[in-house]
């Protein structure tokens, strides 16, 4: 008999607040799903759950060979349905391996990756390079069918920018996003066709033993990889607030990852004021008629490059 699963408190309250009555009966369900993914995979769990804001994962062993795994549950949505694809794609290269999928539930069985991150590297650009590799080498694999795609995300993201836009009061606000809906529309029609992480940002790197450092929990799709960098800009924010030139600090980090991952800077640049336009619907839809201060800098340091600053990281 196996000890039954606690559902963690936070995630339970997460569940409730983003997805409702549906979140609600998710959770409530969990632990039979748990339970029942154990013994179908003859699991023994080895040590205390983690969760995050949308999965709980159980480390585990497998019987059967002794071998360390984790076994990842989470709802299934348009974020993580491809999630299984992208790592049966990347077969382990530069990512964590899949080992078992249960294509009714969403779960996933991986192997266990250490605790660390390169959230917890000190040297940022160390971990920045690091994490630059892993985009170049991820975006190589053949993108299996199946997943959403950046041609139509980009695409509903210009449909619903203008009444969006409108409710920002502040006209600065309202020009950030609608210039960032400007190099949506200028790089769209070529919306690239290489296989995308979409989340990969320090924290989604965790210290492996047959690799130092694997991808996490990608949110797939097929598209640009300069669709990918946000995320490393605006994570470990911190760090650039406190650097005697912010905006400068924030064309260090960009130009270092177009450099290490091999990647056209100027589309790049509107790649990223795409994904900044689509936080800012996000910020949106949640009810905030303000530009978030990162969206700001970030905005302004790639679309206002002195002259006399080199390109180069």
């Amino acid at each position: 008999m196996r000890t039954p699963i606690d559902v963690p408190r936070p995630l339970a309250d997460s569940y409730r607040r983003f997805h409702g009555e549906r979140g609600r009966e998710w959770i409530a369900a969990l632990p039979r799903l748990a339970a029942g993914l154990l013994e179908r995979w003859d699991l023994c769990p080895d040590g205390p759950p983690a969760h995050g804001v949308c999965a709980l994962v159980l480390p585990v062993v497998r019987a059967a060979d002794g071998i360390p795994a984790a076994l990842k549950l989470q709802m299934v949505d348009e974020e993580t349905v491809g999630e299984s694809l992208a790592l049966a794609a990347w077969q382990g290269n530069g990512a964590v391996r899949l080992l078992a999928h249960d294509a009714a539930s969403g779960s996933l069985l991986l192997e266990r990756l250490a605790p660390r991150s390169l959230a917890d590297v000190p040297d940022l650009p160390a971990a920045l390079e690091t994490l630059s590799l892993l985009l170049a080498r991820l975006v190589t694999a053949p993108p299996p069918p199946g997943l959403r795609t950046l041609a139509d995300i980009g695409a509903r993201m210009l449909e619903r920018a203008p009444a969006a836009i409108a409710a920002f009061p502040d006209p600065g606000h309202r020009a950030l996003y609608t210039d960032c809906a400007a190099a949506l529309r200028e790089v769209l029609p070529e919306p690239g066709g290489a296989l995308l992480h979409w989340d990969l940002h320090y924290a989604n790197v965790l210290a492996g033993e047959r690799e130092p450092w694997l991808a996490i929990d990608p949110k797939p799709l097929i598209g640009d990889p300069g669709f990918e960098l946000l995320p490393a800009l605006f994570n470990r924010f911190a760090e650039i607030e406190a650097a005697p030139d912010p905006a400068r600090a924030v064309r260090r980090r960009f130009d270092l990852m177009t450099a290490t991952a091999a990647l056209d800077r100027d589309r790049a640049v509107a790649w990223t004021l795409a994904r900044i336009l689509q936080n800012g619907l996000w910020t949106a839809d949640a009810g905030t008629r303000a530009a978030p201060p990162h969206h700001i800098l970030i905005y302004e340091a790639l679309r206002r490059r002195p002259e006399r600053e080199s390109a180069r990281p």
